[in-house]
Formats: structure tokens, C-alpha cells, sequence
């Protein structure tokens, strides 16, 4: 009689499958699905685990540090650029709107600021009192604009109220009325070197 063992090769016993090593690869190539690894997670890092068990969490304090070869990026307070955009279809009304370095208006804003840059697109539209290094206008502004800089009003741009400007860059198209003066006098906020 034929022994089953020469056709279908030897069986191992449950005890030999236990013993047998662990390997870090899965038993098949591919991916098991519901698993996820979350090597983000603040003091804590994943351990490998065979494919038929679930990955555990390991300390940080027993797992191996990852070594790291670039520095850290500091911030200095000089660095930080504080940006606001008001997007399509928003509207702002009734603020004063403070510690704003880039003011980017989509929607429309009725304010009081002063800044470093506002940018009003297309369809934006500014209305109140505004002071700023940098004014690009591709929509609407009506009120008080003071311009430390440059005033920069583009073809679809309509500037309409007083406004005091360092220098003055109309794109043909661009519509500007009203009180407008080049700033005489150093307009707060702007350095001039004489010599």
C-alpha cells in the first residue's frame, strides 16, 4: 500500500507551525486590504507583523528611532506671511481687518484695513477705506485707497473714490475716477531716502 505522504508531500502538525520562524514578508504579493499603517502617529510606531495577524503598536520609547538628515526648518517672525482670501460668492461686511500681510478678495469685502498686498480678482469687489504697500486691481474698488508703493490697475480693474498712490501702472481698459493724487507727501509706512 502507497503511503500518502510520496504523493502529497509531509503534513506539518500544528505544533511545527507555531514554531516556525515569523518572516516580515506576507505570504502572498498582494496587498491585504483593510490594513493600514500609520507611521504618523506621535509616539508610536508600527511593528511588522505576518499577514495573517494584525500589525501592533509599538512605544517609542522600545522602537528604533528613524534617523533623520536634514534640519528642522525654523520660523522667524519675519518669515510668517499671514494671507486672507475671501473666495468666490462670500461676502464680508462691516469688519476692520487686522494683522493681514496678503489680502486676496474673490467675493466682496466691505472693510477697513491696512496692509502690505491686496489682490482683487475679477469678480472681487472692495469697498470701504484701505491702505496698502501693493494694490493689483482686476475687479472693483470704491472708497478711500491709499497706496504706499504701487498701484496696479488692469484692464478689467475700476478704481472709483480718493485715492493717493506712490506709483501708478493703468493697463488699457482700466477705469480710474474720482479725487485721485500722487502722494505729495510720505504717505505713512513708506521709507524715502534723500540725499
Amino acid at each position: 500500500m502507497l503511503k500518502s505522504e510520496k504523493f502529497f508531500g509531509k503534513r506539518e502538525s500544528v505544533t511545527e507551525a507555531k514554531a516556525a520562524p515569523a518572516s516580515d514578508k506576507p505570504a502572498s504579493d498582494k496587498p491585504v486590504s483593510g490594513l493600514s499603517i500609520a507611521s504618523s502617529l506621535p509616539g508610536a510606531a508600527v511593528a511588522s507583523a505576518p499577514a495573517s495577524l494584525t500589525p501592533r503598536v509599538v512605544p517609542a520609547s522600545i522602537a528604533t528611532p528613524a534617523v533623520t538628515t536634514a534640519a528642522p526648518a525654523v520660523v522667524t517672525g519675519s518669515d510668517v506671511r499671514s494671507k486672507l482670501t475671501v473666495g468666490p460668492n462670500i461676502k464680508l461686511k462691516g469688519v476692520e481687518i487686522t494683522d493681514c500681510d496678503t489680502l486676496v478678495v474673490e467675493g466682496r469685502v466691505e472693510a477697513t484695513i491696512d496692509s502690505r498686498v491686496i489682490q482683487i480678482s475679477e469678480k472681487g469687489a472692495f469697498i470701504g477705506s484701505a491702505e496698502f504697500d501693493i494694490a493689483e486691481i482686476r475687479g472693483e474698488f470704491d472708497g478711500d485707497l491709499t497706496v504706499r508703493q504701487k498701484l496696479v490697475v488692469y484692464a478689467s480693474g475700476r478704481v472709483t473714490g480718493k485715492v493717493r498712490y506712490g506709483k501708478l501702472v493703468i493697463e488699457e481698459g482700466g477705469q480710474l475716477s474720482g479725487d485721485v493724487q500722487l502722494a505729495s507727501t510720505p504717505v505713512r509706512g513708506l521709507v524715502v531716502a534723500l540725499g
